[in-house]
């Protein structure tokens, strides 16, 4: 028999360090589309909704999709914003209530709306009091997912990427989908079981380029090819000071196997203690701003050399507007070089108002938390274009997606040229700069503010990639930012406890 499923898309990872907010008008400079307008934007992209689609065409399903909303990680999200589009949800499975089959949503897991830790858990808790307890909820999550106990009383089925650099969204939303399917037709009875870590995260954020984080993936989708329904790893996020802060392992099963729910109980523990376990074995190497500049001049090579500008990643809510590492190249007299980007709608305004090939004085960035990074500098140099800030990305993230930076300026500063933006954007694809006349190839040095997705798009024409803490909100020096509300002890801000 057909299906009807209710799908949508509800993303946001909040840094609660943050002193501005994510409103409204941040969700739609980056992905607010409703109704069927959201499916031909996200249908042939690296999208959850394109992997619920995958499976709801062939399988003949009615898909009433209410929205897909994405902002770019910031401050919490306001509780106008969380109404409306948890409204359009809600307003949806109201008016369909009688009809529907199934729920399938594409969340994140690190939603801090003013009103509540918990985002997500909170929609869940909605969603199920109009829905009643028997319709099955299918839910889509990002791995830096802080997974709370309501999400799982909530809901029955959870599926995780398994990819940092996030490559596998379309695949995840599909294996979510397909579960949901066997569900609905009565094969099988899902139920979810979770285990916490008391660590803020796993010790490489869920990097799985390297080898012992990867280990822990390999052995989720190892149980999974025994029998298990869904097998989720979620490394958390440190930028979230709320009650359900840290890792989360997760196991979706078949309630009707009598087997099931100790075998997902047995590998939700023994990841969660691997996880525990491995909590001194950071790989990263997080070098100071004038070591990275000193390398910088001296690099020779015949790619570029990636700096990761760590803590200053859109990506993580940070501000995006740190100067510490691009003084420090200018200082070094490092030449031939790309800083991107920077976060100033008011300096890209002020160069808007400018022309092309125009010499100009200009302040830049620390504006954020100049307490966090560096304040506000001042550069002279050469502007060599001028934008909207409209890009489409071709890369493995954010292939076939229009995005835009907003008013965009580059300016050349004594061989740096600078991307100066109006919107944060965390830099993760090639067109990110060649759409502004910058070919990333040609140059020296490549100073990303990105933790750890840039690698997808970035590392395969780097020489060589360094990693640089210049102090900005996202530091991995987590001492540094005041956790009020995540329980204690925790890892590492506490050392001498043992998990229970």
């Amino acid at each position: 028999m057909p299906f009807t499923v209710l799908t949508a898309e509800f993303m946001h990872e909040s840094n609660t360090f943050s002193r501005y907010r994510t409103d409204l008008p941040q969700f739609a400079i980056d992905q607010l589309f409703y109704g069927d307008q959201a499916i031909r934007v996200r249908r042939d992209a690296n999208t959850e909704l394109a992997g619920f689609m995958d499976v709801a065409e062939p399988a003949g399903w009615t898909v009433v999709h209410a929205v897909s909303a994405h902002a770019v990680p910031g401050g919490r999200v306001t509780k106008a914003a969380y109404d409306h589009i948890a409204g359009v949800i809600l307003d949806a499975a109201r008016a369909n209530k009688g009809r529907l089959d199934g729920v399938l949503l594409g969340l994140h897991g690190s939603m801090v709306p003013d009103f509540c830790d918990d985002g997500e858990g909170y929609l869940l808790g909605l969603l199920r009091a109009e829905l009643g307890e028997e319709i099955p909820i299918a839910v889509t999550l990002d791995l830096h997912a802080m997974v709370s106990e309501a999400m799982v009383r909530h809901a029955q089925i959870f599926v995780s990427y398994k990819t940092y650099p996030h490559v596998d969204m379309r695949e995840i939303g599909a294996h979510a989908a397909r579960i949901l399917d066997r569900a609905m037709r009565g094969e099988i009875a899902p139920r979810t079981v979770r285990a916490h870590v008391p660590m803020l995260d796993e010790a490489n954020a869920g990097r799985t380029d390297i080898p012992e984080t990867l280990a822990l993936y390999d052995r989720a989708r190892e149980a999974e090819a025994d029998g298990l329904l869904a097998v989720s790893v979620n490394a958390g996020f440190t930028g979230a000071d709320v009650s359900c802060v840290g890792p989360t392992v997760l196991a979706t099963y078949d309630s009707r196997d009598p087997q099931a729910e100790a075998a997902a109980r047995r590998i939700t523990e023994d990841l969660a203690d691997a996880i525990w376990h491995g909590r001194t074995r950071k790989r990263n190497v997080f070098i100071e701003v004038e070591e990275a500049a000193a390398e910088a001049l001296a690099w020779t090579g015949d790619k570029p050399l990636v700096i990761a500008d760590y803590a200053d990643n859109p990506g993580a809510g940070s501000y995006g507007d740190s100067t510490a590492l691009l003084k420090g190249l200018l200082d070094a007299g490092v030449k031939g070089a790309v800083l991107s980007p920077m976060v100033d709608a008011e300096a890209a305004a002020e160069l808007h108002r400018r022309k092309e090939g125009e010499t100009v004085t200009v302040t830049i960035g620390g504006k954020g938390a100049p307490d966090f990074g560096g304040g506000p500098l001042t550069v002279t140099g050469v502007i060599t274009r001028l934008s909207d800030g409209a890009y489409v990305g071709d890369g493995p993230i954010q292939g076939g997606l229009a995005h835009s930076f907003g008013l965009t300026a580059v300016i050349d500063v004594d061989g740096i040229e600078v991307l100066v933006v109006s919107e944060a954007q965390q830099m993760v694809d090639l067109q990110q700069l060649r759409a502004f006349g910058i070919e990333p190839t040609a140059r020296r040095v490549l100073a990303l503010k990105s933790m750890q997705h840039f690698r997808a798009a970035f590392e395969p024409i780097a020489g060589k990639v360094i990693v640089c803490d210049a102090g900005a909100l996202a530091t991995p020096r987590a001492e540094r930012r005041p956790y009020v509300r995540a329980p204690r002890p925790l890892w590492p801000l506490d050392k001498d406890f043992e998990r229970d």
